[in-house]
């Protein structure tokens, strides 16, 4: 199945009902907002697509399901424990990293193959996205509940709280003076939440009608890096206007384990909607 554009969104049927919205109401466009008070969500396409893709052999003939059962039977409640450390690839994964390293370490899939890696990295590619919002939605009307039992998962949610306050960039800039100090006011016509008081990692994977995809946390947290820190210290407006961590990098998930642990206690419910 294809993902579907906003525009044919409504086309989708039995979508699951949406709670308590990740935006203001007033934020949302007429058109979303008409089939949202018809029980679709946008973002339930790619939760389709994920759930096919789940059960699609890789190159060795194996799937998802193969190891995690119908219909991902074996990880309900799993996404509302990570970022976690896993002894299979010995560090703490996000979604994402999971993801990847079933792919590449049990499915067949090349970590070397240029084209794999450059479809599994983006946004509208086959692989990433739906999958985590497939396996995220496995863990919908559960609690998060990370825990920081192993020393690297202890040591990347302190790095996470360090980023999380570090100025760095050409814009001497860091998360919490977006989300922290400046929480409940507006950027760019755009409100700032706090994620770490607000447990707004409840509702990720999220779909952001502005840009009409669907984004992971790590999608949010790169995004934020490229327009906002431009982290690199040396920076040259020509060769490092663009620059972010790379995917799966330490930085990126160790800013998820300080927010989803944040986050403890509150209910998963997933796809979110932002703007």
């Amino acid at each position: 199945m294809k993902k579907k554009k906003l525009l044919l969104t409504s086309l989708l049927a039995g979508g699951v009902a949406l709670g308590t919205l990740a935006v203001a109401q007033d934020q949302v466009p007429s058109h979303l907002q008409e089939l949202l008070e018809l029980g679709m969500h946008p973002g339930d396409a790619y939760v389709d697509e994920g759930r096919e893709m789940f059960h699609k052999p890789g190159p060795n003939g194996k799937s998802c399901a193969t190891c995690h059962g119908q219909d991902g039977a074996k990880l309900e409640g799993a996404y509302a424990k990570m970022p976690r450390y896993y002894d299979d690839i010995g560090k703490v994964a996000d979604i994402d990293l999971r993801i990847w390293s079933c792919m590449t370490k049990y499915m067949g899939y090349d970590p070397k193959d240029k084209k794999f890696k450059k479809q599994f990295n983006k946004w509208s590619g086959p692989y990433r996205v739906p999958l985590a919002s497939y396996v995220a939605s496995l863990s919908n009307g559960q609690k998060i509940n990370v825990q920081l039992k192993h020393p690297e998962e202890k040591r990347l949610y302190e790095l996470g709280e360090k980023l999380w306050f570090m100025r760095v960039g050409a814009r001497d800039f860091s998360c919490g003076i977006c989300h922290t100090v400046l929480a409940g006011k507006r950027i760019r016509l755009q409100g700032l939440p706090d994620p770490v008081k607000a447990k707004v990692y409840t509702h990720w994977p999220a779909y952001r009608f502005g840009s009409d995809k669907m984004w992971t946390m790590e999608d949010r947290v790169r995004s934020c890096f490229k327009a906002y820190f431009l982290y690199l210290n040396k920076w040259d407006e020509k060769k490092d206007w663009v620059k972010k961590p790379p995917p799966m990098s330490e930085w990126v998930i160790a800013l998820e384990l300080y927010m989803k642990k944040a986050a403890n206690g509150g209910v998963v419910e997933v796809p979110g909607l932002l703007r």
